[in-house]
């Protein structure tokens, strides 16, 4: 395989596989924007809740997809979700955005997840950049008003994960029940990174950028462990983390966010500190890949000395787009190999070529995982659909 060989190849599966399943089977006629769920077995749950990941993760894929490749359907659906997020997820009266509603498209989650927060402004931003759209840039400058007026923790740092409809103090923080109940998380300050990134390069404001090189610097000096290259994932509020807990696909998925913050700040001596430590944790990242197949496992937990070997869809998207990530800007031909290697596992075990879309993850012994959604809360087009886009871009 070859550089324009897999560009070719992602870009086919991007327009033919993913990007379909999600305007024809998950548009939601009856009740407005999109359906909550599709069951691993393709079942369709419509009064499934509908999640504000979900919807923000297709504003996102579509508005990036309509930017890059034009297609007036992909705009149809990013206006859709566009519409969807603003009218019915955004809180017009303590700002932000619900967690969740119903399949009426009512509130049903009002708590303030930060997560939540972040991608809304990732797909908002992104929509602006493709189309010029200022409703959305306003909105997604709204959102950002309120991170930073009621998470970020202007005397230890970072930012809290989750609050009350009103902003108060939340005891069940969580994200999801796997997680653990602390104040400051890896997931959340990696994915308010990312939106304050595409954020940033739409909207200039000095105090975003000051958050941007701080989000930076935080992942550097206090989420990283400088010892293993892996981040640590929850932390109290003196960013003190008691839990031994490896994720690959958010070491190498970081990797390259960190990277491509540095790089929109355009700071070449941030760059000159970043980039070592960037090809450090993609390197420790590596310690979750399968040879000769060159999958990546999910997680260890070191205290338990239990690991996760299942292959989540996500896992394969991010390590493709890290290890293309290293190609691009160390010329490292090995990282490249490795991105090859992922994508052919990808089409051997990942991609649904009878339904569309991808399964949520192959297990250990080689069976596909069909007792996770296809189309979910967390199940979104996101993660595949920018590996492609990320590639399509590189390499144009």
């Amino acid at each position: 395989m070859d550089v324009k060989t897999l560009k070719q190849e992602v870009q086919q599966e991007l327009v033919s596989n993913i990007l379909p399943y999600w305007m024809t089977k998950m548009t939601d006629e009856v009740n407005g924007g999109f359906y909550g769920c599709i069951t691993g077995t393709e079942q369709l749950m419509p009064e499934a809740e509908k999640g504000a990941i979900l919807n923000a993760r297709i504003l996102w894929t579509f508005s990036s997809a309509y930017r890059l490749l034009k297609k007036e359907e992909y705009l149809a659906t990013a206006t859709r979700a566009k519409r969807y997020i603003i009218d019915r997820f955004y809180d017009n009266e303590f700002g932000g955005i619900y967690w969740s509603l119903n399949s009426k498209g009512q509130p049903l989650d009002t708590k303030k997840q930060i997560y939540a927060l972040g991608f809304a402004i990732y797909g908002l931003s992104e929509y602006h950049r493709a189309t010029g759209d200022e409703e959305a840039l306003a909105y997604a400058v709204r959102l950002f008003e309120s991170i930073e007026a009621h998470s970020f923790d202007p005397v230890k740092n970072g930012y809290c994960e989750a609050l009350t409809r009103q902003w108060g103090e939340i005891a069940d923080m969580r994200l999801s029940t796997k997680d653990e109940n602390e104040r400051k998380t890896m997931n959340t300050h990696l994915h308010i990174l990312e939106p304050y990134t595409n954020l940033f390069r739409v909207w200039k404001d000095p105090r975003l950028e000051q958050q941007l090189r701080n989000l930076i610097q935080l992942f550097i000096g206090r989420i990283l462990n400088i010892h293993t290259g892996h981040l640590e994932l929850f932390f109290n509020d003196d960013w003190v983390s008691k839990y031994r807990i490896v994720s690959y696909g958010h070491d190498i998925e970081a990797s390259w966010l960190i990277h491509e913050a540095a790089l929109v700040l355009g700071d070449s001596a941030l760059l000159e500190k970043v980039e070592p430590l960037v090809e450090y944790i993609a390197a420790a990242a590596d310690e979750g890949l399968v040879a000769p197949e060159g999958s990546m496992i999910y997680e260890t937990f070191l205290d338990k000395g239990k690991t996760d070997t299942d292959r989540h869809w996500w896992v394969q998207a991010e390590n493709v787009v890290g290890h293309v990530n290293l190609y691009q800007h160390f010329d490292d031909e090995v990282a490249l190999q490795k991105a090859f290697h992922c994508w052919e596992f990808i089409k051997q075990h990942l991609i649904d070529y009878k339904h569309g879309e991808w399964h949520w993850s192959v297990r250990a012994d080689g069976t596909v995982n069909t007792d996770d959604d296809k189309a979910g809360f967390w199940k979104c087009p996101y993660h595949n659909g920018r590996m492609c886009m990320e590639i399509i871009e590189r390499f144009s």
